[in-house]
């Protein structure tokens, strides 16, 4: 579609997904709708093992919903689509990795879609905040996630009071994995990208299960799981092609092939 707000392009096993809504890159229901079916066939082509998720122009990355389309009649507990809120937050199974390549502004909403990645790059002038608390709202997702990805203390001042922080402090807290020159950031994020696209997909899905699995669990209890192949993905790995494979060229000093079965 001509209008859509979603520009797609893939190169190999890796899908670059770029947020393209004038002005700002809000996203409003039927965006977020559009978000969540490109993400679940990403999360179903068996072909597809990487994604990049970024912000079209030089200034926003996303700012999250869309104040005027919520003016408008979007109501904030509508219908966001199979993934929630940006097609990630709520997307079952999404058993592939997904690099946040932060271009700009990052906020709000925007900030739980980064958050909602597994690896997230920025340029150096992008700036993240949580402003809800400002409009007298909740930053719901973000109040989830961010105490659990950087120190409790600050994550509770960025919810509390909305403060902005640059790409420096980002890093500096954990939030970001890097800070690269604007220029140089969708080069870093397709080079990161290929990286993780010639590893084992199998290890990787099963990777990603057991994080998710394990988040809220005992750890005994989370390795039992694992042991007992109890997790499907595990449990198609140990039972994989590929698994041998690894073992294989390990022992005979060459690179592996993964084939993903």
């Amino acid at each position: 579609m001509t209008d859509s707000p979603l520009k797609t392009r893939r190169e190999g096993h890796v899908l670059e997904v770029v947020l393209d809504r004038p002005k700002a890159n809000a996203i409003d229901l039927a965006t977020s709708r559009v978000m969540g079916e490109t993400f679940r066939t990403f999360r179903d082509d068996p072909d597809l093992r990487v994604a990049i998720v970024t912000g079209a122009g030089p200034k926003f990355f996303c700012p999250g919903w869309d104040l005027k389309a919520a003016a408008a009649g979007d109501a904030v507990d509508g219908d966001y689509g199979v993934g929630g809120f940006g097609g990630l937050q709520e997307l079952p199974g999404l058993n592939k990795p997904v690099i946040a390549a932060v271009n700009g502004i990052c906020c709000g909403g925007g900030l739980e879609l980064a958050l909602s990645c597994d690896i997230i790059l920025a340029a150096e002038h992008a700036t993240f905040a949580l402003p809800e608390i400002r409009s007298g709202t909740v930053a719901d997702a973000a109040s989830i996630k961010l105490p659990k990805r950087i120190p409790y203390h600050i994550a509770m001042e960025l919810l509390l009071t909305g403060r902005w922080i640059d790409a420096q402090e980002a890093h500096r807290w954990g939030l970001v994995n890097r800070v690269v020159p604007a220029a140089d950031l969708m080069a870093q994020a397709w080079e990161m990208a290929r990286l993780i696209a010639s590893g084992p997909p199998l290890v990787m899905a099963a990777i990603k299960e057991v994080v998710r699995d394990a988040e809220d669990s005992k750890f005994q209890d989370a390795l039992n799981r694992i042991t007992k192949r109890q997790l499907p993905t595990v449990d198609r790995l140990y039972a994989s092609e590929d698994m041998m494979e690894g073992f294989r060229a390990f022992a005979e000093k060459r690179d592996p092939v993964w084939k993903g079965r």
